[in-house]
């Protein structure tokens, strides 16, 4: 068969950008990404027998900075300078934790969404969600007082690497358009969810999760977005070219849209960039990175995943199909950062492969 479990594993020989002494959360899963291999020892032997499902740890932040997680469901259309409320968004996920250190709300959380990922994309590039340490130094900012920038950027001409917002369950969000400047929506790479794993298996979305106002509740905001301002599910008000409005207190917001470009259509608000970035592929900053575990894989031609099962606290069981044909990768992790990877083909036969998370 033209699809063999060795092509599955085949990796793309690319390139790493370091940042900050990690790689920068930006590696979506595209397969024209700048994606670093890993450096972490592999160890592949075969065999049929499944792997016991280890347990795992979520990181918090440093003992010396204040933490504070609570939850509401009071409905407000508030800027992110209203302290209470902005804690009160992201503190009813519990992997999700809030501070505030120099003018920034910090938001920290292992990356992997509460809700079901991944079912649905019929564009895979062979990534996974794995946690992340999205948290003390390496944690996402985002202004406590944002100020409107006298020249709004546009997403379109930048911003196609990196987070441009952080939904409330602390899973960044890239921007609508991928690194090749396609909508990633309009191609096939999204899940039900509207998010992908990147090729450091980190799981972001490209489009506004708008199923969180199920959690948050109606009017509240889903996500918020780099430069400050908060965002909101759709709305029938008139919103400007930014996709975003002034409310009757003076207060701004973004809404999500359903035609393109989505979302956040530009930085309404001042942002900085990073200067070792370039557009269009320039990236907000501050910016929370990620390291790679397995390195970058390309497209896998045919696959459709189909499910995507939860099999322990620390484990995920994916499944996909390749004309007809099913296959599976089924994954764990222990809290010493050792990931242990079955992939099972067509026939029932498995290879194992395992891992070790570097420290950035």
């Amino acid at each position: 068969m033209a699809h063999e479990i060795g092509t599955f594993r085949t990796f793309i020989s690319v390139i790493g950008v370091f940042l900050l002494a990690g790689v920068s959360v930006a590696a979506c899963s595209q397969d024209d990404a700048d994606p670093a291999l890993s450096d972490g020892t592999v160890d592949t032997t075969t065999v049929n027998d499944d792997q016991d499902a280890p347990t795992t740890t979520i990181a918090e932040p440093s003992s010396d900075e204040s933490t504070t997680e609570s939850s509401s469901d009071e409905s407000t259309t508030e800027s992110p300078s209203d302290e209470s409320t902005i804690h009160d968004h992201f503190g009813q996920f519990g992997n999700v934790s809030t501070w505030e250190d120099g003018g920034y709300l910090r938001v920290a959380s292992d990356g992997l969404a509460n809700h079901n990922m991944m079912v649905g994309i019929v564009s895979w590039q062979q990534q996974v969600p794995i946690p992340q340490d999205y948290a003390g130094d390496n944690s996402w900012s985002i202004p406590l007082d944002p100020v409107l920038a006298d020249e709004p950027l546009s997403t379109s001409d930048h911003f196609h690497k990196g987070a441009v917002a952080i939904a409330v369950n602390g899973i960044p969000m890239f921007n609508a358009l991928n690194n090749r400047g396609e909508f990633a929506a309009d191609v096939g790479e999204l899940d039900e969810w509207g998010g992908h794993s990147g090729r450091a298996d980190d799981y972001h979305y490209h489009l506004a999760p708008e199923h969180l106002e199920g959690v948050v509740g109606e009017g509240n905001p889903i996500a918020y977005a780099l430069d400050g301002f908060p965002l909101f599910s759709q709305t029938t008000e008139t919103l400007d070219e930014y996709l975003g409005r002034f409310v009757e207190d003076g207060a701004y917001q973004y809404h999500a849209v359903d035609y393109a470009p989505y979302f956040i259509a530009g930085f309404r608000g001042e942002v900085e960039i990073n200067l070792a970035s370039e557009a269009p592929e320039d990236e907000v900053s501050p910016q929370a990175h990620t390291t790679p575990l397995r390195g970058a894989y390309g497209p896998l031609a045919g696959a459709a995943i189909t499910g995507f099962t939860r099999t322990a606290d620390n484990g995920y069981s994916l499944e996909y199909e390749i004309e007809g044909q099913t296959y599976y990768v089924n994954y764990s992790w222990d809290p010493d950062g050792v990931f242990v990877f079955e992939f099972i083909d067509a026939s029932g036969d498995s290879t194992i492969e395992t891992y070790r998370r570097n420290e950035r």
